[in-house]
């Protein structure tokens, strides 16, 4: 049976072990798949380990989980006895984990048997921090594979370099943290935790600054991973206040890169995601409550309003005249609410 102990930080690597983070709240339904696909990994002599970390689930996902000790003999089921979100969950995974590679799966995704392998392969072969791959769309029965951004593969690059230009997608607007592998040591200098903090949006902010710190990567052509969509009780299905954090997760990477001027010159980019995320939520929020609307407004109003005004002018001026219109109009309105109250 696997540990459901809480395990100590582990300081040394088990080399070419592989280590899967698997955050869980409430997925009975799901995480047999997930755990049954890293049962069937054929991984060329190297050892897996698992760290499902349980977020206060209230259903039978531990009890699933621990029928899979048998299955994989490196399983371990780490607990949250309050719930404290997927960052957290990551985060408990990341300070536990004993391999030289980490991996994030979430339990209602799951991995075709020679992903892994796949993936610690192009790395070593290659000798980059990290890498990244394609992946599955999987609406109901149909199954859509969606590429990465970098068209050029299996060769190593600069993460960084990867960030710009602002008017097409890049691998930065790709921050899909379960597409890929990533070199253990690397993390804990370069992306050692996720901002828990953030209940949506922590993997933009995390692979932004994995990005701006590690030296090298490369996109694999293994599209190995499946990602459900569309399942009932997405974040992108709920209507409250964590739709708002994506404001504070794109104040903390403006601030990450405006403050540093090795890395001012992408600021260009981390604002025109602001604008864009920002414009997809305004959009939608007719769907919002009320006073969820009003708080959407006034929280893009606010951040907009601190960014240095030549960086905010450009930024605008970039977009088609609806999306800059809708933003432009949010100052003086959010200046007026305040000045009624």
């Amino acid at each position: 049976m696997p540990s459901t102990a809480t395990l100590p930080p582990v300081k040394a690597r088990v080399p070419g072990r592989i280590s899967v983070i698997i955050p869980a709240m409430d997925q009975q339904d799901f995480i047999g798949d997930a755990l049954a696909s890293l049962a069937l990994q054929q991984l060329k002599g190297r050892e897996l380990e698992v760290l499902v970390v349980d977020d206060a689930s209230t259903d039978a996902t531990v009890a699933i989980t621990a029928e899979f000790g048998t299955r994989i003999p490196g399983l371990k089921i780490l607990t949250h006895h309050a719930n404290r979100g997927v960052s957290a969950a990551r985060n408990t995974g990341l300070e536990n984990a004993s391999g030289e590679f980490v991996v994030f799966l979430d339990p209602d995704d799951w991995f075709a048997p020679n992903h892994l392998a796949q993936l610690a392969d192009g790395l070593e072969a290659l000798d980059v921090d990290f890498v990244r791959c394609d992946h599955v769309r999987v609406t109901g029965a149909n199954r859509t594979l969606h590429h990465a951004p970098q068209a050029n593969r299996n060769i190593v690059l600069d993460p960084a370099d990867d960030i710009s230009p602002i008017h097409t997608a890049t691998m930065i607007d790709y921050p899909l943290v379960w597409a890929g592998m990533y070199r253990a040591e690397v993390l804990e200098a370069a992306a050692p935790r996720f901002n828990e903090e953030l209940r949506t949006c922590e993997d933009r902010a995390w692979m932004w600054e994995l990005c701006l710190n590690a030296k090298s990567y490369a996109v694999l052509n293994a599209p190995g991973v499946f990602y459900r969509r569309g399942l009932p009780g997405s974040l992108t299905q709920v209507f409250d206040d964590r739709q708002l954090d994506f404001v504070n997760a794109y104040a903390g990477i403006l601030d990450m890169v405006l403050d540093d001027p090795a890395h001012e010159a992408h600021a260009p980019k981390a604002l025109r995601q602001f604008l864009a995320v920002s414009c997809h939520h305004l959009k939608r929020s007719a769907e919002f409550p009320p006073a969820l609307r009003q708080a959407l407004r006034l929280r893009i109003a606010d951040r907009l309003a601190m960014v240095p005004a030549p960086l905010l002018e450009d930024g605008l001026a970039q977009l088609d005249a609806k999306r800059r219109k809708t933003l432009t109009g949010l100052r003086p309105s959010a200046a007026a609410k305040r000045e009624s109250k």
